[in-house]
């Protein structure tokens, strides 16, 4: 019997796919058989990345709806959508301007929902898809300098549960991945504390802070078969960091 892990010859896009979790998720489906396509803006970046994981790159700006409705007619279908583009800009609560608001606003959380209404169309054409967004300890949690980041990642868990509600009876999941402390451009700030760092890992049921290899068997769940009867739901990878 097949396994219901089996993701081979699904097609697969990443957005953020040029560093930190979605060049993790990318080469974990490239990997598993699967045709991905990255997505991000930095054209030298990508490419690197596509042609050391076996995928394609896709140059663009999810938050521009321009370069959306591009992206959107280069891809065509996609069976699964990881939505793992994301900034956060760590700015003091008062240095917050109306552009950096919008700026995380757009996207963290409008890319995700308008990409993801994109792409939908095939899948249910199909009757089966797979949407995966990027959550964060901040989607419960305040962290300080991350207002716009926090609201956003807020949104993020409650836009799952919503689109699960829209699309889940023409056979589309949409769940997300919560990471705790991982190793990425964004929490460079974090990791380049040793300090600080320390002290999050001692916040951790596990007594450690992430590494990106544990991110991968939770996306195989929800990228296959194996979570077709889950939808709607925000899985922390975080070692027990929310458990404290």
């Amino acid at each position: 019997m097949a396994s219901r892990f089996n993701i081979s010859g699904k097609k697969a896009v990443v957005t953020g796919g040029g560093s930190g979790i979605g060049k993790a998720l990318a080469g974990a489906l490239s990997a598993e058989g699967c045709e991905v396509t990255i997505i991000g803006r930095r054209a030298e970046v990508l490419e690197a990345v596509a042609n050391e994981i076996g995928a394609t790159a896709l140059v663009g700006d999810v938050a521009n709806m321009s370069d959306l409705k591009r992206l959107v007619s280069e891809i065509g279908s996609a069976d699964i959508l990881i939505n793992a583009a994301g900034i956060n800009l760590r700015q003091p609560v008062d240095e917050i301007t109306e552009d950096t608001w919008d700026q995380t606003i757009d996207v963290n959380l409008k890319a995700v929902f308008f990409l993801s209404r994109a792409l939908v169309a095939g899948m249910k054409e199909r009757g089966w898809g797979k949407i995966i967004n990027i959550a964060s300890l901040q989607s419960e949690r305040a962290f300080a300098n991350s207002v716009p980041y926090g609201a956003s990642k807020g949104g993020v868990m409650q836009l799952t549960r919503a689109m699960a509600e829209a699309w889940s009876k023409d056979g589309i999941t949409v769940n997300a991945l919560g990471p705790g402390f991982f190793p990425t451009e964004l929490t460079a700030p974090v990791y380049g504390n040793p300090e600080k760092l320390n002290e999050l890992a001692a916040q951790t049921a596990m007594g450690r802070n992430g590494e990106l290899e544990d991110l991968v068997g939770p996306t195989l769940f929800f990228a296959s078969a194996a979570s077709d009867y889950v939808t709607g739901q925000t899985l922390y990878v975080d070692g027990g960091f929310t458990a404290k």
